[in-house]
């Protein structure tokens, strides 16, 4: 089977595909998996749902995908309080930069932070999550190609980043994540964040997206972020 080409799909107002679109994603993510000797059943399909309206993402909740990703708090806090209350067992994972601002609304929201980018943002969560009660699963992102206008750690700091959002923070780092830059093959970013996460024992790496997801199974990944696979084109904010 041909891995999904965003580009061939439906548009994305046409909420009938949604189940159709998740289905060919999940046969293709497990073609992928097959290919290099790996289990399907230990890669995450994170439906990325930013900009989709809650009525677009009902087929795919009727479907039984549970695992979503979301880039804004207020946008999430908008749709999913009401969606959660049909679909109990939803996971929703933030995926976006986090503002400091923000923390309090995103630990009482989500299940899981994938974006904890810098120290003071480390620090809050920690101290909001002490509040509230919920200790949350993050992940570390990774700015692997050191791109100025994206978030995500350097490189050469997450060795020292990681252990002290650990040690001094006492935050549950479970993983890495990172988007490698549009215009550079993604394998050796993938091998980057691999390598990182050998080095400190982490379980999950959360990479790969529409485009190159297949690559960065070959690579690893557990969590593949699938939105124009799914979805179709985003609509306009």
């Amino acid at each position: 089977m041909t891995h999904p080409d965003s580009s061939s799909l439906p548009d994305s107002s046409s909420l009938v595909d949604a189940a159709q679109r998740l289905s060919e994603a999940r046969a293709a993510l497990a073609d992928a998996c097959r290919a290099v000797e790996r289990d399907p059943a230990g890669v995450t399909l994170v439906a990325v749902s930013k900009t989709q309206p809650a009525e677009a993402l009902i087929p795919a909740l009727e479907a039984g995908q549970r695992v979503f990703g979301e880039n804004r708090v207020q946008e999430a806090a908008t749709k999913w309080p009401a969606l959660r209350e049909r679909f109990p067992d939803i996971q929703l994972r933030l995926i976006g930069p986090l503002q400091t601002n923000k923390v309090r609304e995103a630990v009482a929201l989500f299940d899981a932070i994938d974006s904890v980018d810098r120290p003071r943002l480390a620090e809050a969560l920690a101290a909001e999550m002490a509040r509230q009660g919920r200790i949350l699963p993050v992940l570390i992102q990774v700015n692997t190609g050191e791109e100025p206008q994206k978030a995500g750690i350097p490189p050469r700091e997450a060795d020292d980043f990681l252990r002290q959002a650990r040690e001094t923070w006492g935050l549950r780092v479970e993983g890495l994540m990172c988007v490698p830059p549009v215009d550079e093959e993604p394998a050796p970013h993938f091998a980057l964040l691999r390598e990182i996460a050998r080095r400190h024992d982490l379980p999950v790496l959360s990479m790969g997206m529409s485009a190159d997801f297949p690559v960065a199974i070959t690579f690893g990944a557990t969590h593949v972020r699938l939105g124009t696979a799914l979805f179709g084109s985003r609509p306009k904010p």
